[in-house]
């Protein structure tokens, strides 16, 4: 899939530009347990995957902006010096990215680029982080800025922030960047240490449930809920000078002051909190081999996501709870902004066929419409294509 997908990436910009100068092959990302704790510097534990947006770049001499995405047919034309929001929505990802780079006083030229790739579109994959980051990449790998990949995470997460809206926080951009094959990586949003859990476990697969509701309310709703969170760190802060985030509170705090919160604020927040825990949980659970206590941690995070901080829809809901009902299913959850996209589930490679047939019959009684299922596997990060995988 790879292959195909660059080559027909590198097919269309040779169509329409010519000779490219770079290819870069950008991983979405799944995340196994913390969900919406990262804009919230907590922990996190996601990987890259084989599903990765590609990218054909070329430098211009001059300061126009050509820009063609592939799986859309659409073409957006700028320049350099006019870096203004477009009606289109998709080149603000990669314009939020020259307008951070031209903020750092970096020199810039115009570019011509192609992308296109695999990530579903809406999942809860981060097609955005991935289209971020790989340009941001390409951009580095071009003009040699001298900036390492954390550094890259950090600049396609601001321009996300700033330039596209969306509030988020590093987890995406980071896991697509800093991916290693067979590999989570536990992250600390705080200050941004990291290390690399070994997930090789030949008879276990990590497979999407996709809820085929497209995610509408995601954007407001995310900016809405990291507000919330903003509102109860700034009340717990008084009288408590060393809470600078929710990372910072612990359940017996949050008790204790939880009349001085609004009810649907308490809740947010006692979600972060408790999924905080849960996280650190659920590594150690790894850490010791317990696959059973690591599902029964991603369970508790979708009952937490539903009903805490209630960024579920009835689809994810039918879809977690059927998986969790089934024999050789360890965990389901619901991953991502919410609102749509995919439920995880961590599933015995034995019961694979019998959990297709069984997620096959309740998306057809139950939610009227045919299965999509995607099993994913994990990989290194962004990379030029052909260079070697990060080891």
């Amino acid at each position: 899939m790879t292959g195909s997908c660059t080559e027909r990436v590198v097919r269309a910009f040779r169509e329409r530009f010519g000779r490219e100068d770079a290819v870069v092959v950008s991983p979405g990302r799944v995340n196994l347990i913390g969900e919406h704790t990262d804009h919230n510097l907590g922990f996190v534990l996601p990987a890259a995957v084989d599903k990765a947006i590609h990218l054909a770049l070329r430098l211009r001499d001059d300061r126009r902006i050509r820009l063609f995405a592939l799986d859309k047919g659409e073409a957006y034309q700028g320049s350099l010096d006019a870096l203004l929001a477009s009606e289109l929505q998709w080149p603000n990802y990669l314009l939020g990215v020259f307008q951070e780079m031209k903020e750092l006083g970096l020199k810039l030229r115009g570019v011509d680029c192609v992308f296109g790739g695999d990530v579903p579109i809406g999942c809860g994959l981060s097609s955005s982080a991935a289209l971020e980051g790989g340009f941001a990449f390409g951009l580095e790998e071009l003009m040699g800025y001298g900036m390492d990949r954390v550094a890259l995470a950090r600049l396609a997460q601001r321009a996300e922030n700033r330039f596209v809206g969306v509030n988020c926080g590093i987890m995406d951009q980071f896991a697509s960047l800093m991916g290693r094959e067979r590999r989570l990586i536990r992250l600390d949003c705080r200050d941004l240490s990291f290390d690399y859990v070994p997930f090789e476990r030949e008879d276990l697969r990590i497979v999407l449930c996709d809820s085929q509701v497209r995610r509408s309310l995601a954007g407001s709703e995310y900016n809405l809920r990291r507000a919330q969170c903003e509102e109860g760190v700034a009340l717990l802060r008084l009288g408590q000078p060393e809470v600078w985030s929710l990372r910072d509170v612990s359940l017996e705090l949050l008790e204790a002051r939880r009349g001085d919160l609004d009810p649907v604020v308490y809740r947010r927040c006692a979600y972060v909190v408790e999924e905080n825990q849960r996280v650190i949980d659920a590594c150690a659970a790894l850490d010791r081999g317990d696959v059973a206590a690591f599902g029964a941690a991603m369970n508790a995070s979708h009952e937490g996501l539903a009903h805490g901080y209630e960024v579920s829809c009835p689809e994810l809901d039918v879809l977690a709870a059927a998986a969790q009902a089934l024999p050789g299913v360890l965990g389901a959850r619901m991953m991502g902004a919410g609102f749509g996209g995919c439920t995880i589930n961590l599933v015995e490679a034995a019961a694979m066929p019998s959990f297709e047939a069984a997620m096959g019959r309740v998306y057809r009684e139950r939610l009227g419409r045919e299965p999509v299922l995607h099993v994913c596997r994990l990989r290194g990060g962004t990379e030029l294509a052909g260079r070697e995988r990060i080891p």
